[in-house]
């Protein structure tokens, strides 16, 4: 097998996912989670009271079906539906104004406020970019591929990529095969010839193994999966992720 294309997923392999909630606290704001619910309450004030409380348990409710949806189906739910679930759980509507500003709002708290890059990627993104083919590989959860590809350019790191594929433009999550399918169709290469790096084995390990790609599994951020993993190769820091898939490629 030659490799010809790396793909990434983004949170905790690319960004460190939440290392925003410092930030965001040391500038007196809502923690993300608490943000997200006041959105929606002060959205639906501006038609009528409604009580916080209310709005946080349809928030929870819905948060708690979409992991079902995600974990179960493959399907990430976008800013647009998980919201009007919350709002369908509520028997409320909003003005399509203000529905596209509090989807807008929703979607864009992770790029005003950005999560950290991980030490040392663009380093490895350059060693990796002439060599090889590169596309991100990534769920969307609540920041959109748009947002997403927004938050890349922003540590001037998009200009690496060849390719995109994200959950809420594909249609699926990892570990289905139409999000590695995008990225083998838009690098033009084949699905054997890839090598997926990310930080959880049951989406970014047994998903690639899946489709015959194959896949490293990436620790720096997060290691919960360091013991159970079945992936071809560990990398603890970007900069040894070129040597990593170099010895990979050389069999």
């Amino acid at each position: 097998m030659t490799i010809r294309a790396v793909t990434f997923d983004l949170w905790d392999t690319i960004v460190d996912d939440d290392s925003d909630e410092p930030k965001r606290a040391a500038k007196g704001l809502r923690s993300k989670r608490d943000e997200r619910r006041h959105l929606v309450w002060e959205a639906l004030n501006t038609v009528e009271p409604i009580d916080l409380e209310a709005v946080v348990q349809a928030y929870d409710v819905a948060d708690a079906a979409s992991n079902v949806v995600w974990k179960e189906n493959h399907i990430n739910w976008t800013v647009d539906q998980r919201l009007r679930v919350i709002l369908m759980g509520l028997k409320k509507t909003l003005p399509a104004d203000t529905m596209a500003k509090l989807i807008e709002d929703t979607g864009r708290m992770e790029v005003d406020i950005p999560p950290d890059a991980i030490d040392g990627i663009k380093e490895a993104l350059e060693n990796l970019s002439g060599r090889y083919k590169l596309c991100i590989v990534s769920d969307a959860i609540v920041t959109p591929g748009t947002g997403l590809r927004d938050l890349l350019e922003l540590y001037d790191l998009k200009k690496y990529f060849d390719g995109f594929a994200f959950s809420d433009e594909v249609g699926h999550s990892k570990p289905h095969k139409s999000m590695f399918d995008s990225a083998a169709e838009q690098l033009g290469v084949e699905l054997d010839e890839i090598v997926h790096i990310g930080d959880r084995d049951h989406n970014d390990v047994k998903g690639p193994h899946a489709i015959g790609a194959k896949a490293i599994l990436f620790t720096a951020t997060r290691a919960d999966d360091r013991d159970i993993t079945t992936a071809d190769a560990i990398c603890d820091h970007h900069k040894d992720l070129a040597a990593t898939i170099d010895t990979l490629a050389a069999g």
